[in-house]
Parts: structure tokens; C-alpha cells; sequence
């Protein structure tokens, strides 16, 4: 498990190191759309290469949140317009060949309905919503002004939230991408250790909040259904 964490880790540092910030704003662009690469592993590590590894300044490190907010905005708008010139059909009946099935459109059809701009604000503080979100917004011709100033407010938030999270466990991050240090020393596993906590609590933090919007949403539809609870 260690060295598979590793190896992602690795292979995520490779092209923001080589890259920059150009790779900041692919990765984050592909991870608003159907691609599974997830920002907790694109933002933090930029950080970390920005302040730490790379000497950076403070300026450098929030060219770190512009680039993230930029990637995000760049791959939600490719999905809101892909999802207003194709239509629904084709998104259902295409969309599980690139990890959009129908249950998770719906999903993101419910959150917009239910919630309209402020849920695709919200969604980008929310996994699996996150980079579905753009679609639904899209397919119900949501205007484009509305739907790039939540997108962009959203992941301004997300990516510093991000950023200080790679900034604070800049320490972790170095031992961890080391070469020059074993993966069986102890220093290797208490680093490893604490940022996975650390990864596992912000994942979990955007989990707990997407349950609870979600059930809320639920028993409100329950609450409004002829026959539901409530």
C-alpha cells in the first residue's frame, strides 16, 4: 500500500515539477471533468514545490490558487458547454464509458434543481458532485455569467483550502517524495502516516458535508412527495 501511495504521489510531484504551474492547471482541468485525478493530490503537492522544494514566495504560492481556480474553471466550462451542445440523451447513453453514469448525473441533476447557482458554488467543496455539477448546469441552460462566477468563487475556496493544506504539511510531503529516504525507516513511516491522516481528514470533511446536503436534500423531496415522510 505504501508503495503504491508512493508511486501516485511520485508520478502527480513528476509533472508539477516539470511543469509548474502548466501542470497545475491541466491536472485541476482534467479533474473537473470525467478524468479521476483527484485536486487533494494536484494542489497540495504544488504547494509544497512552490514554497518548499523551489525556494517560492508568497506570491508564488497564490499563483498556486490562481492556477487551480484556473484548471477548474477551464474544465467545468468545457463540460457545461459539451452538456448544452449534446443533450441529455447522449450523455446518458455515452456517459458511463467515461465515468459518468446515469445515477451519478442524476444526482448532479437533483443537486442543481434542488439548489440552483449556489449548488454548483457548493458542489466544488463537495466530492462526486465536484466535477459533475458543470453538466446538469449546462443541460438546464443555467446562464453562463452565473455559472462561471459560482464555479470560479467555489474552487477559489477549494484550492486555498488545498494550498494550506500542502503548506502545512510541507515536512510530511519532502520525507514521503524523498529518494533519499527508506521507505522502512522511521522517518518514511511517521511521515507517511501523518499526511495520510491528513489526506483521510480533508477527504472526510468534504464526505460529511456531501451526506448531509444530500440526506437534507432527500427529506426535503420525501417532505414534498404525496405519500412521503415527513
Amino acid at each position: 500500500m505504501h508503495a503504491l501511495v508512493q508511486s501516485v504521489l511520485m508520478w502527480y510531484f513528476a509533472i508539477l515539477d516539470r511543469f509548474g504551474l502548466l501542470g497545475v492547471v491541466v491536472l485541476m482541468a482534467m479533474e473537473s471533468t470525467a478524468f479521476p485525478v483527484p485536486s487533494e493530490l494536484v494542489v497540495p503537492p504544488a504547494a509544497y514545490l512552490e514554497s518548499h522544494a523551489k525556494g517560492g514566495a508568497l506570491p508564488l504560492t497564490l499563483a498556486v490558487v490562481l492556477a487551480g481556480t484556473l484548471g477548474s474553471y477551464l474544465g467545468s466550462t468545457f463540460s457545461y458547454w459539451l452538456a448544452r451542445w449534446v443533450g441529455r440523451p447522449l450523455i446518458v447513453k455515452y456517459g458511463k464509458y467515461v465515468l459518468v453514469p446515469e445515477s451519478k448525473l442524476r444526482l448532479a441533476e437533483e443537486w442543481v434543481e434542488q439548489y440552483g447557482a449556489g449548488g454548483v458554488f457548493f458542489a466544488r467543496l463537495v466530492p462526486v458532485v465536484r466535477h459533475l455539477v458543470s453538466i446538469p448546469a449546462g443541460l438546464t441552460g443555467m446562464r453562463f455569467r452565473t455559472f462561471s462566477t459560482m464555479t470560479v468563487a467555489g474552487s477559489t475556496i477549494w484550492c486555498t483550502i488545498l494550498t494550506i493544506f500542502g503548506l502545512v504539511m510541507a515536512d510530511e510531503m519532502r520525507a514521503v517524495v524523498s529518494h533519499g529516504v527508506s521507505v522502512e525507516s522511521a522517518t518514511y513511516q511517521r511521515a507517511f502516516q501523518e499526511l495520510t491522516i491528513a489526506t483521510v481528514a480533508v477527504v472526510a470533511a468534504t464526505l460529511v458535508s456531501y451526506v448531509a446536503l444530500t440526506r437534507r436534500h432527500r427529506m426535503r423531496v420525501n417532505a414534498s412527495t404525496p405519500g412521503g415522510s415527513g
